[in-house]
């Protein structure tokens, strides 16, 4: 350590798109290492360091990252070995203590890494990501898991899958849960007029999903689940679509558009952290029926909105909802429909579960997310 500060190596290159679960990780840890007193972090961009928490790339690397994506076979390969060429610069050049990589594949580096492993997704439903993700995580996760000296996890869950698929001893892996911003919080209808209203929304008068449009986040339950319901429910309280395009939804999305075109579903695409907070809270109920999770952090902010939750009763979600929520076998259409309309009709059913939920989600912050991180570096280089 230099001048009692624990030098800390970050890659933050999750933080260069659109924030989803992982970036939001990337981005909360990071700013949460800048306020402990004794860590002193410096920031991988792929193509520099910084001690800034950024979350926009500098244009010349938004240029360089297309240009190698349309241009080049295997391109992801490619930014990898130029990353990697800038990442050993940068650690040759200073001398950091601990290297954490926050998104599953590490780079190599010459001392004690701690990584992220956020879920095993790939390796059990590989169907359900585009091939050339699984091929990278297939050449790169396991020699970085392999060189870490700390393994952390999201949940207990991702731990257990860990010791199940790779055979990775208990004590190496430290489960860390994720945290809830305060911009989650309750709303009144005054509160979410203004952004409800630019969306054609009435508060306590629709049914929200949220995630990114991909076959794991099994939107299609949910949309199957919604047409069960009575036309005029369907009309009353339209399914709220929240999160970016992902891939293989085109069978998804010719099922959506006479919805859509009915005015029965609003699909709002990816949407800044305060409308997305603010739309959260103006819901009914948040219907999330995915197949395999390691965290879930729309079950967390919905909670944390004081908004009911209907969701799956596997992997991870069940440490998340506890038995706040409702949980479903994630392929039940039929209970995901019976439980929203049951819910829908049943204001103070609703309201009971949002005071249990909103009560469960204080057990969630960063500050404790951060704080767990350190004192696991603080393990990991007392043993070195």
């Amino acid at each position: 350590m230099k001048d009692g500060l624990m030098q800390v190596a970050f890659n933050a290159t999750a933080l260069l798109s659109p924030l989803t679960g992982i970036g939001q990780y990337a981005h909360h840890l990071a700013l949460g290492l800048q306020q402990v007193g004794d860590v002193n972090a410096n920031f991988f961009y792929g193509s520099g360091w910084n001690a800034e928490v950024r979350t926009k790339p500098l244009p010349s690397v938004t240029t360089i990252k297309t240009l190698v994506h349309w241009l080049l076979p295997n391109s992801y390969g490619v930014a990898r070995t130029l990353q990697q060429r800038q990442f050993s610069k940068g650690t040759q050049r200073t001398r950091y203590d601990i290297y954490h990589e926050p998104n599953f594949l590490a780079y190599r580096f010459d001392g004690p890494s701690a990584i992220t492993v956020h879920d095993l997704s790939w390796i059990r439903f590989p169907e359900m990501h585009p091939v050339e993700r699984v091929r990278a995580m297939d050449k790169y996760f396991q020699p970085g898991l392999e060189r870490a000296s700390l393994i952390l996890t999201d949940s207990e869950f991702v731990k257990r899958e860990l010791i199940d698929v790779f055979g990775v001893k208990p004590e190496r892996i430290h489960p860390v849960l994720l945290g809830v911003e305060a911009l989650f919080h309750p709303r009144s209808a005054d509160e979410t007029r203004a952004v409800l209203d630019a969306h054609g929304l009435v508060h306590g008068q629709f049914i929200l999903a949220v995630g990114t449009l991909e076959p794991r986040k099994n939107l299609a339950v949910a949309l199957r689940a919604f047409m069960q319901l009575p036309p005029p429910l369907r009309k009353r309280f339209p399914l709220v679509l929240v999160g970016m395009k992902g891939w293989r939804t085109s069978a998804l999305e010719q099922q959506i558009a006479p919805l859509v075109a009915a005015g029965e579903i609003r699909q709002l695409g990816y949407l800044p952290r305060q409308d997305l907070a603010t739309i959260i809270a103006g819901a009914t109920t948040l219907i999330y029926p995915s197949i395999y999770e390691g965290f879930g952090l729309p079950p967390l902010e919905a909670m944390a909105c004081g908004v009911p939750v209907i969701t799956s009763n596997v992997s991870s979600i069940p440490e998340v909802v506890g038995d706040t929520g409702l949980m479903l076998d994630p392929q039940d259409v039929d209970g995901f429909a019976k439980g929203m309309e049951a819910l829908l009709a049943a204001p103070d059913v609703r309201d009971a579960m949002a005071r249990k939920a909103l009560a469960r989600s204080t057990q969630f912050t960063w500050a404790s997310c951060v704080s767990q991180t350190v004192e696991a570096y603080r393990l990991v280089l007392n043993k070195s």
